[in-house]
């Protein structure tokens, strides 16, 4: 599974995944791009990866995960390159029986990519500007 990718993410395609005859509850956390960073207008985030250390974190992320939750589908998958204000940086989607399950799950999954997948990202400020964060 590649959990980075340099094209936009269908969210209606990716969620159309997770449907599961056992799940009762589905969960999907889109992670978007905002127009504004501390009082500063954003046009646009950049984000880069080391794709192969990317991808080995998020896979051990999601089975970590599937340890500790009874879940019947999981994904996860983060852009990378120029990402415009209202799309989709970040997705994870996970299904389980019950929605406890899942609601802890995926919050354990987007907390753990952003603090240790690594990607970064640049906001492009209105101003010209750009910050690596």
């Amino acid at each position: 599974m590649n959990f980075i990718t340099n094209i936009p993410i269908d969210l209606n395609k990716v969620l159309a995944l997770a449907h599961h005859a056992k799940a009762g509850a589905i969960v999907l956390f889109s992670g978007e791009v905002r127009n504004h960073h501390e009082a500063q207008s954003v046009d646009f985030l950049e984000y880069e990866a080391h794709p192969e250390m990317a991808n080995k974190a998020i896979s051990e992320i999601i089975q970590e995960a599937k340890q500790q939750w009874p879940l019947h589908f999981v994904f996860a998958q983060h852009r990378i390159g120029k990402v415009a204000i209202s799309e989709s940086a970040v997705v994870v989607i996970t299904s389980s029986s019950h929605r406890d399950e899942a609601y802890e799950a995926n919050r354990y999954i987007i907390d753990r990519i952003k603090a240790e997948a690594p990607i970064w990202k640049k906001e492009y400020f209105s101003e010209g500007n750009g910050v690596w964060r």
